[in-house]
């Protein structure tokens, strides 16, 4: 069931988009809507006056009850289930390699929030996201069970194609489409069946543009992207067009990219992000790191405000490590004074 907290933000046209048999309720309230379309549906009722309100015998709080009453019971009625976002993601504790019970009793992720998976090459990092990507219910060789919203998973985050839990960054990204970057993006957008199919592109290489060290044109051939071009493409296309609500990247400071740009557009999609690193600004910019060891979560750390201030110091080495580099591209030599903190 909906409540109006979910509705009031969205325009009347995105209303009447998700639930079309609202214009008859409009009509039997003698709501005139036709031309408030992008208004949200709190400005709408607002926008009534006193004069109005008298006139006319309105009760504004009596039609939004209404309302809401009707949607529900139109849902019902034509058997639609409301689809609830992804909004947490828990992980209970199953095993390590050796059969010993992960060190950690329970793991909340919260929509827009980071968390870094820091451990050995061959430790159990992979394993951790199959088993969030397949929802798993003590059924793998870890024994984890995971929980979206707080409940067993539906099982289309599983079974269907459609509806897939992670969306993967992998470390190596080649192309092999004979597309321009906008060919590219058109046949995601469509795929999305979205509406302003020319704005969202133009957002997603403005966005790719803002990641990569090299910018590039929506005429460019992405199969002459370089990795660091290539991985930013696809960084924000996924944080703009992907429907997965969870994001995993792999060793993103390997990227070529501006990789504290990337985490930030992705979180500002609400996504969760899981991000595997050995980069300890990446490591410390996560609310959280899971540290994995033989093939099981060892524990849990929640950085704090002592990591934040060592943060602080990594950004300044970041950034001038930032600086030689680009005047390395540009040619020039290096002097001392560059590297002074």
């Amino acid at each position: 069931m909906i409540n109006y907290k979910d509705i009031e933000n969205k325009t009347l046209s995105s209303i009447e988009k998700e639930y079309p048999f609202i214009t008859s309720f409009y009509e039997s309230n003698k709501l005139v809507v036709e031309e408030n379309e992008n208004t949200t549906l709190n400005e709408y009722f607002n926008s009534f006056t006193e004069e109005e309100i008298e006139e006319w015998a309105i009760d504004i709080d009596k039609i939004k009850e209404d309302m809401i009453i009707f949607i529900n019971e139109m849902l019902s009625f034509l058997g639609v289930k409301e689809e609830v976002g992804v909004n947490s993601l828990t992980i209970l504790p199953g095993q390590d390699k050796s059969g010993n019970k992960e060190n950690f009793e329970e793991l909340t992720i919260n929509k827009s929030e980071i968390i870094s998976i820091v451990g050995p090459t061959g430790s159990g990092k992979s394993r951790l996201l199959a088993d969030i990507e397949w929802t798993a219910n003590a059924d793998t060789p870890t024994k984890r069970s995971i929980l979206i919203n707080g409940d067993i998973p539906d099982k289309k985050w599983r079974f269907s194609s459609s509806n897939k839990l992670v969306a993967q960054l992998s470390q190596n990204m080649n192309f092999v489409m004979d597309l321009t970057a906008r060919e590219f993006i058109e046949l995601h957008a469509r795929s999305r069946m979205v509406e302003e199919e020319e704005e969202v592109i133009e957002k997603i290489i403005e966005a790719a543009n803002h990641l990569a060290g090299e910018k590039f044109d929506l005429e460019t051939p992405i199969t002459s992207l370089s990795g660091g071009q290539s991985r930013a493409l696809m960084i924000a296309d996924t944080a703009i067009l992907s429907t997965s609500p969870i994001v995993l990247i792999d060793e993103i400071e390997n990227a070529g990219i501006d990789r504290k740009r990337a985490l930030n557009l992705l979180v500002s999609e609400e996504k969760i992000v899981l991000m595997a690193t050995h980069d300890p600004t990446l490591a410390l910019m996560a609310n959280k790191r899971i540290v994995i060891k033989n093939g099981g979560i060892h524990k849990v750390i929640e950085t704090d405000e002592k990591e934040r201030g060592i943060l602080v110091q990594l950004d300044k080495l970041d950034a001038i490590t930032s600086k030689l580099r680009a005047e390395l591209r540009a040619g020039n030599s290096l002097n001392v004074e560059d590297i002074v903190l």
